[in-house]
């Protein structure tokens, strides 16, 4: 496939909102892609490199490139040759990247050159998300769109069932199953205003603490244990107490989900940042155990020996997760039979209020009837904390002044937008201590993209989790609305771009 044609889908997705409109588009794109052009095609289209950072900026390019007359590049060379500059290292390396990389905007197009280069300085605005893509897949393949989201789902990686999808057909879709070291993407909950709110939206239900961990899901299969993030990096070697802690277990074939978690005197859980930090150190692995160990807990079962479990009722799949393991390693849970029972919403009350008491950082509640819809924010589980919080993306800093001099320290915040671009909410430079301030000005550096001595523009890359004690009206900001008394909690390294709140969550919060 030629990059010229995914470069005009692209600007054609971008013009439009409409859902049904974006959707063909790509369904077309698809029908003419290869097998072989998919783990790329799919990537760009959400504005991502499938090599990742690559080391390259603004000032890479130096001087514009006069553009090719016509259309040559592919979308496979293309990648072939970024992952050659990516690789480009030693002496002189830095000349040699300017040198191919000119080499490569010489041989594109003028809409090439725009679309590679918001393609590298991480500026593709266009909406391609991943749900639509999944359905555009299915209309291009003749596929149900549900069996396509579902292996989506199994494989964890849409590139990977477009690939054979498009090159065996629909019926190669039932390949794609629960697999006892292929990770799955995690359910995910939405959010309710209190524990009573949840109990009227929910019926019956559990109510379960809710750790402030990483989530993390672990597969065992005999003496094979790995762990995997939300993200679905694989982090077995960087935790061999949890590797302990399951081999330990009885049972040898399994998929959890859970938590893990920092612990400090009293079994109070010590700051998210330290346990992102310990779960996110690659360097003295042994050490950093000693120093900060992390221990698991888990409050799903998505596969018990032989039996895949996700679509069994929630209810179902506890009692399994119960009959597989201890009390301790289990998060803490009660359950309302009967909501409209006072003094059944009064326990699960005085649950929420212990488990914050005991320094978590709030409750879910969870439908019994409800499969595991991983992937998804469903309405079956509903997160409960005591502060309002928003999960926004960092879209510029301010340099700082008096004791922050040197320092990049008033961040612009953003919510995401149904096209993919984000809307500013406001700023903040409070919640930020010494230690977080220093990583978040060496971080940000890392991300920018424009700096005209005040405000550095970065990649719209970086979530940050803010507290605030309510939303205001303001012309000032495309919303309509800004934060008032915004501050850091902590930044979301585990997250993407992609899962931070919405426009719409964020006006949600006015009703």
């Amino acid at each position: 496939m030629l990059l010229a044609e995914l470069a005009q889908v692209s600007l054609a997705v971008a013009a439009t909102s409409a859902r049904s409109r974006k959707t063909a588009l790509l369904a077309d794109l698809f029908r003419n892609a290869g097998p072989e052009d998919v783990p790329v095609v799919i990537p760009y289209l959400a504005g991502r490199l499938p090599q990742g950072r690559i080391g390259v900026g603004r000032r890479s390019l130096g001087d514009p490139v006069e553009p090719a007359s016509g259309p040559t590049l592919t979308v496979t060379g293309v990648d072939a040759e970024l992952t050659a500059l990516a690789a480009t290292s030693g002496p002189g390396s830095q000349a040699l990247r300017r040198e191919r990389l000119r080499a490569l905007f010489a041989a594109a197009t003028a809409d090439e050159q725009r679309f590679l280069w918001a393609l590298l300085t991480g500026e593709v605005r266009q909406g391609a998300l991943d749900a639509v893509a999944a359905d555009a897949l299915a209309h291009a393949a003749g596929a149900p769109p549900a069996d396509v989201r579902r292996a989506v789902m199994l494989a964890g990686s849409l590139q990977d069932v477009a690939r054979v999808l498009l090159a065996e057909g629909p019926g190669a879709l039932g390949a794609f199953r629960l697999t006892v070291g292929r990770p799955v993407q995690p359910m995910l909950a939405q959010s309710a205003a209190s524990v009573g709110e949840a109990l009227d939206r929910l019926g019956p239900c559990a109510v379960e603490e809710k750790l402030d961990g990483i989530r993390v899901q672990v597969h065992r299969d005999g003496d094979r244990i790995r762990a995997y993030t939300r993200a679905l990096d694989d982090i077995t070697d960087r935790l061999p107490e949890l590797v302990t802690a399951v081999a330990a277990l009885d049972a040898r074939r399994f998929v959890l989900d859970g938590e893990l978690i920092a612990l400090g005197e009293g079994g109070r859980p010590r700051p998210f940042q330290e346990t992102a930090s310990r779960v996110g150190s690659r360097r003295d692995v042994a050490g950093a155990a000693a120093h900060v160990p992390v221990v698991p807990v888990f409050f799903d079962a998505l596969l018990v020996d032989d039996e895949d479990l996700l679509d069994r009722p929630f209810a179902d799949r506890h009692a399994a997760l119960a009959r597989l393991l201890p009390e301790n390693l289990r998060v803490r849970r009660t359950l309302v039979a009967d909501p409209d029972d006072t003094q059944a919403r009064a326990a699960a009350d005085a649950f929420l209020a212990d488990t914050l008491e005991r320094g978590h950082e709030g409750v879910v509640a969870k439908d019994l009837t409800a499969a595991y819809s991983a992937g998804r924010r469903g309405a079956s589980w509903l997160k409960v904390k005591p502060v309002h919080t928003l999960d926004l993306v960092v879209l510029a800093v301010e340099r700082g002044s008096g004791r922050r001099t040197g320092k990049l320290s008033n961040l612009h915040l953003g919510a995401r937008r149904p096209d993919g671009t984000f809307a500013m909410l406001g700023k903040t430079f409070k919640g930020l201590t010494d230690a977080l301030l220093d990583w978040q000005t060496e971080k940000l550096t890392e991300l920018a993209t424009d700096d005209d001595g005040y405000v550095v523009t970065v990649r719209p890359e970086l979530v940050v989790e803010i507290a605030y004690d309510g939303l205001q009206r303001s012309t000032r900001y495309p919303a309509g609305v800004t934060l008032r008394f915004a501050r850091v909690l902590r930044y979301r390294e585990d997250k993407t771009a992609r899962e931070a709140d919405t426009v719409e969550t964020v006006l949600s919060r006015q009703r």
